[in-house]
């Protein structure tokens, strides 16, 4: 059935029903949202957006021509590498998996292949463009050489602007995370100013806000995602995961490269805090390719590379929202991992045992997802969607078969409780663990072994804790990990904002030319990290870091 926006007969998507007005994840409906929150949606004319959403029928690996959003005066080749409702992500021809951006399927940067040349216009290159710029010619030969072009037929004419700036403060709308593209999050105008709007994102305290025009593409109605079927992320809340250095790491992690991470990742979105842990056990290994081999490809959530094989590899974790499913799923990984569980809700300590994710969900039933998991045959079944791609991620073909004890159907312990109160069962689990892997003789020469011959690989997440290695070094040779490491050793409040240094590809020459406008402009900074970093670069150039 297709639904359509009309503004005679629902101007204000107020009157939608709550089949349509709900997330596909089942835990956030706006109709309930609205009601508790005693807000308004802006009206379907205040968004240049399509009142019918259009159909998405592009394929993965279509190729098209897209602006280039690096240097918009450039037509390119882009393939798409993903879907979701209405929109695509895309790749530039020639450049690499971190400056992927996305586009409505309506949108009129993207162009059927043959359109710039219709126009008297070429091809270019990409903004970084990995080869020599004079085999470019022959690079988009064998590009389009036998590859799938989108048909004129699936494009869609993008809709007009509204005559002004209808939005009025405090009406609420759904946008795009502009940090995190992939999401769309529900939103609230904050301000309005001129032919802007102040878009902030609901439970964020103006960690991800950024203003834009009026008819911006990024903006939606209220009820967009369940019409499209795109992911709408509810309102937002910070998770913070600790880690138990004192655990065992078991064979294929390496302890003292564990004892250089920080000591918890976070308080971040729970989709980029299971990257970094996930991210940090790669790191960690002995062998990347190890660890990598237990995890397949997601869908919405963040990206993790490992390198092995003289190549990186690359895949998204599934989108996660509460701090319960990151936990669910890092406590699966470590078991594949035959290690303690190394992570947690709450600092460990050598006088407290954190909360496992089975506990905390005993605890903590609000953020309960009403799932049942069963551990017994390496599996985890749940009566939603969402969880099943969290769970198909943990690659079963890889899983370390454990005993039939360990997870009854639904929210049991661990272990047989044996009379045990719930939250001791941590405790219980951390002490077979250990007594399981050190009963074994030869433990220390599987160790061993894996010392001898693991590779280093990525150190991106591991802290190190004696500075004189960037403090020797001329910090215009530094790459993008030593500015990263920077960031994060200038100012441990600053530590949030190092990953944006890699996305933007800031290596030390860029970082010394790097001014707080230029920061808040085209990184999203706010002012006081700009101001922060501004300084510290200050200093750094000075010669006082």
């Amino acid at each position: 059935m297709l639904v359509c926006y009309s503004v005679l007969a629902c101007e204000s998507l107020w009157d939608l029903p709550c089949s349509i007005m709900g997330s596909p994840l089942g835990h956030f409906t706006w109709d309930k949202y609205l009601k508790e929150t005693c807000s308004v949606p802006a009206p379907v004319h205040c968004f240049k957006q399509s009142y019918t959403p259009p159909s998405n029928e592009f394929k993965i690996s279509m190729k098209l021509e897209a602006q280039d959003p690096r240097n918009t005066t450039s037509t390119c080749i882009a393939t798409v590498v993903g879907l979701t409702g209405a929109r695509l992500r895309l790749r530039l021809d020639g450049s690499d998996n971190k400056n992927d951006f996305w586009r409505l399927v309506d949108s009129a940067e993207i162009q059927p292949i043959g359109n710039c040349e219709k126009n008297g216009g070429m091809l270019q290159p990409p903004l970084g463009f990995r080869l020599n710029a004079s085999s470019w010619p022959m690079f988009l030969l064998k590009t389009l050489n036998g590859a799938e072009m989108a048909p004129i037929r699936i494009f869609h004419k993008e809709p007009p602007s509204p005559s002004h700036n209808f939005f009025k403060m405090g009406m609420k709308l759904e946008a795009v995370d502009r940090k995190n593209p992939h999401f769309i999050c529900p939103a609230t105008i904050g301000e309005v100013r001129g032919s802007e709007v102040l878009v902030t994102f609901d439970g964020w305290r103006g960690a991800f806000d950024y203003w834009c025009r009026f008819d911006s593409r990024d903006i939606f109605p209220v009820g967009w995602c369940s019409l499209t079927g795109d992911n709408l992320q509810p309102p937002g809340t910070k998770v913070c995961v600790y880690l138990n250095k004192s655990g065992s790491t078991g064979p294929h992690l390496d302890k003292k490269k564990i004892q250089q991470l920080p000591d918890h990742f976070g308080p971040a979105r729970a989709s980029v805090v299971l990257q970094q842990a996930v991210q940090a056990c790669i790191d960690c290994a002995y062998h990347q390719k190890t660890v990598f081999s237990f995890l397949k490809q997601g869908h919405g959530g963040e990206v993790i590379s490992a390198v092995f094989d003289r190549e990186q590899h690359t895949l998204n974790l599934p989108a996660v929202n509460s701090i319960t499913y990151v936990l669910r799923f890092l406590e699966k990984l470590c078991h594949n991992l035959r290690s303690d569980n190394l992570f947690g809700n709450q600092p460990f300590t050598q006088t407290h045992l954190s909360l496992t994710a089975t506990e905390y969900s005993h605890s903590h039933d609000r953020y309960l997802p009403g799932e049942t998991f069963d551990l017994r045959n390496s599996l985890a079944h749940s009566l939603e969607s969402h969880s099943d791609s969290m769970d198909s991620t943990l690659n079963p073909t890889n899983l370390i078969h454990t005993s039939s004890n360990l997870r009854a159907p639904g929210y049991g312990p661990l272990l047989p409780s044996c009379g045990l109160p719930p939250s001791t069962t941590s405790a219980v689990h951390r002490l077979c663990s250990r007594r399981v892997l050190k009963g074994s003789n030869k433990r220390r020469d599987v160790e061993s072994f894996w010392k001898l011959s693991h590779s280093p690989g990525s150190n991106r997440y591991l802290e190190s804790r004696n500075t004189s290695r960037l403090s020797n070094q001329d910090p215009s040779l530094w790459t993008v990990e030593d500015v990263m490491q920077f960031v994060r050793e200038a100012d441990p409040q600053l530590g949030p904002h190092a990953e944006l240094f890699r996305k933007h590809e800031i290596d030390g020459k860029a970082l010394l030319l790097l001014r707080s406008d230029m920061m808040m402009k085209y990184m999203g900074l706010k002012l006081g990290p700009a101001l922060k970093l501004s300084f510290h670069i200050d200093r750094l150039k000075q010669g006082k870091f």
